[in-house]
């Protein structure tokens, strides 16, 4: 929950109990009425932080939602990556493991040729 969703439902709550307690204490009419009139505004303040708690844990939903597709989409993108990687080391490799082989194949003609003059 932000910070600020958490201090309006704060407020909300906090700006309904001082309300009632400031109704019972001023009020005019009778006691049936103003409890009735609290039940209300008590109902009132309940809906609205079930509301709020309910844009909230949209709001959150959305969010981790996003968070998600943006991990997966960062994970995909790693993985091709690494493939391009790996499959440019292993043509390097294979390039230098060619490069060994014609210079050993160089060695070896070059001790056949010295082998022969040396008879």
């Amino acid at each position: 929950m932000s910070a600020n969703s958490g201090n309006t439902v704060l407020a909300l709550l906090a700006g309904a109990a001082i309300g009632g307690i400031v109704g019972i204490l001023y009020a005019p009419d009778k006691g049936t009425y103003t409890r009735a009139k609290l039940k209300d505004d008590f109902d009132d303040a309940k809906n609205n932080f079930k509301n709020k708690l309910a844009d909230v844990s949209g709001e959150l939903a959305d969010r981790f939602s996003v968070a998600e597709s943006d991990l997966e989409e960062t994970y995909d993108n790693l993985v091709s990556n690494m493939s391009h990687k790996a499959e440019d080391i292993i043509s390097f490799l294979e390039t230098k493991l060619a490069d060994l082989k014609r210079k050993n194949a160089k060695l070896q003609i070059d001790g056949q040729h010295t082998t022969q003059l040396s008879n």
